[in-house]
């Protein structure tokens, strides 16, 4: 049942990633604005970790059934670790390096590294599918 579960998040996640694209994509101003929220307020901050660490479980518990288990396991790790980590890290150094980055990340960028993106999900998906 649970890997059941963590089979549908993982693809859930895998349409995340698509969508992330397709807005990097024909919205990159849009994918900026979104970037520069991150950490803005506790319940954006606190929220964006947890939901994180649903997708991380799920790679863990899916992936000696996906077809890439070793790398499923190592990538729900990483992001469930970094997620705690970043449990302790101040709310305002994450935000202000979230606004770092949406300057940085000018939106022709966006559209050029929207197709990583959609590739990724679409990896993602075909991994447990």
């Amino acid at each position: 049942m649970l890997t059941e579960i963590s089979k549908f998040i993982i693809i859930a996640f895998g349409l995340f990633f698509i969508g992330c694209g397709g807005l990097m994509l024909f919205n990159p101003v849009k994918a900026r604005a979104i970037l520069r929220k991150a950490g803005s307020t506790n319940l954006i901050n606190y929220g964006e970790i947890t939901l994180r660490m649903v997708p991380a479980s799920a790679l863990i518990i899916y992936s000696d059934n996906s077809e890439y288990p070793e790398l499923f396991r190592v990538f729900g790790w990483f992001m469930l670790v970094t997620s705690l980590i970043l449990y302790f890290v101040p709310r305002k150094l994450h935000h202000d390096f979230s606004n770092k980055s949406a300057d940085a990340l000018k939106p022709l960028y966006f559209r050029l590294i929207a197709p990583f993106s959609i590739l990724i999900g679409i990896f993602i998906i075909k991994s447990v599918i």
